[in-house]
């Protein structure tokens, strides 16, 4: 119903792990030794016209479809909120308890019990806070902070696959080969895209902010942290002097092929631990406080959603390539391994013999939210900018959060399927078929269109 009046609440629910969690998004497990700061579960819930939307972002690195759709059952239950209208992500920190599995690291048993119901606790909160407001939706370009991780390399060098065996066309991230860079893969999204939400009387609801950009990975691995993410959301609010219901949630774009670590200009960020967080957060906070003056309010902001499960082929290895696994799966001791070539030819040996069990068709969620003139739309995993930047063309005013509602991994253009990296071998975080990212693409474009 247009011109109804608009009501928004924000909470938060303390979602840091304890000492000696697992934590994942290496190659190889580790425990929290030391808190650096705190990690958060960010809600913002949105009525309107007899419609409720809700937005959680998580300070975790992924969490797999059954956790996500057992927290929407769960706020479902306790706030009738439609399920279909839940966007539940990952900032994807790579400092965060261990939820889902990723190569050697398992989910922590014990946190991973406690996150759904401390997730569900953040969006209550927030549906108690509900109170008349006004939205505005802004972006601000910040290109400084986003760097195509993928690269070209010289007649001489050979990016090794331990997946086949053979050379890719390019490396991801070329660590000790910076001298052998020609150039870069592609572009990047350096749009910072992002809802405002105010009271009546101007006190400040929240900000969704999204930025196509991995962690910054500035820590020493045992470190709990929410990385740039949660510099922002600390800065921000300081820039605001907001409240403390105020919540400042970055979330992650489509950032499968960018990261900060620059390898044709390596010294351009301090080095020190956590600097290049405290740079990017406060620049990103920066941006959107400078953006503010420009915006335009709704008061009745017209909401919607549409979702939908898009069926997609995995990627399987053959028999011949499941029996060379076994073998040297049999011949590893996993607890031993080093991060070189050998050591990845193991690891992603037990990626095959995993993969080999998994269904042959894996169902992604898209969904796609509306507030006002703003449109956010959802993807599953670890998408690249191109995505990113061709839905942008498309939709307007418009921008995608990742790693939302489930994990499929990476899920690379088909051109960049063809050029290999990191982001296409094939393990259990790059499954699906080449023409997943078109499939993918297309159906939530449909979804976008039709709000």
């Amino acid at each position: 119903m247009n011109g109804s009046i608009c009501k928004a609440g924000a909470a938060a629910a303390d979602i840091t792990p304890a000492l000696g969690t697992l934590v994942n998004g290496d190659f190889f497990p580790h425990r929290a030794t030391h808190i650096h700061d705190r990690l958060y579960a960010r809600a913002l819930v949105l009525e309107q016209g007899g419609i409720t939307l809700a937005f959680v972002v998580a300070d975790i690195c992924v969490m797999p479809r059954q956790m996500m759709d057992a927290v929407k059952a769960g706020v479902a239950a306790q706030t009738g909120i439609d399920r279909a209208h839940i966007l539940i992500s990952c900032t994807h920190t790579h400092a965060g308890g261990s939820a889902g599995d990723i190569f050697l690291t398992p989910p922590d048993p014990a946190y991973a019990a406690l996150l759904p119901g401390l997730i569900t606790q953040a969006v209550a909160a927030a549906v108690q806070r509900l109170q008349p407001a006004r939205t505005a939706y802004g972006a601000v370009p910040v290109p400084q902070h986003v760097v195509c991780r993928r690269y070209y390399m010289k007649d001489g060098y050979v990016p090794e696959n331990p997946v086949t065996g053979g050379a890719d066309i390019i490396k991801t991230n070329p660590f000790g080969a910076e001298n052998a860079i020609e150039s870069r893969v592609a572009e990047t999204d350096p749009g910072l895209s992002f809802l405002a939400v105010q009271a009546e009387s101007g006190e400040w609801i929240a900000v969704l902010a999204n930025y196509s950009l991995h962690y910054a990975g500035d820590w020493e691995n045992g470190t709990i942290s929410a990385d740039y993410f949660g510099v922002f959301s600390r800065h921000l609010r300081s820039l605001l002097q907001a409240g403390d219901h105020f919540q400042a949630i970055m979330s992650n774009g489509t950032s499968g092929d960018v990261n900060i670590w620059d390898f044709l200009e390596p010294h351009r960020y301090p080095s020190a631990h956590y600097a290049k967080s405290e740079v990017i957060g406060r620049d990103l906070a920066a941006a959107v406080y400078n953006a503010l003056p420009a915006l335009q309010w709704n008061s009745s902001p017209v909401l919607a959603a549409a979702c939908d499960e898009v069926p997609v082929q995995v990627r399987k290895p053959s028999s011949a390539e499941t029996g060379a696994a076994r073998l040297l799966m049999a011949d590893t001791d996993y607890t031993a391994l080093l991060y070189d070539i050998g050591g990845l030819r193991r690891i992603y040996a037990r990626e095959q013999v995993l993969l080999a069990e998994m269904p042959d068709t894996l169902f992604c969620p898209v969904q796609a939210l509306k507030v006002g003139e703003c449109t956010i739309g959802a993807l599953p995993g670890e998408f690249f900018a191109e995505t990113g930047l061709r839905l942008k063309r498309f939709a307007g005013r418009y921008f995608t959060i990742g790693l939302a509602n489930a994990n499929v991994g990476y899920v690379p253009p088909a051109a960049e399927m063809e050029r290999g990296g990191y982001e296409t071998w094939r393990c259990r975080n790059s499954l699906l078929e080449t023409a997943a990212e078109e499939k993918i693409f297309n159906r939530l474009l449909e979804l976008v269109r039709g709000l």
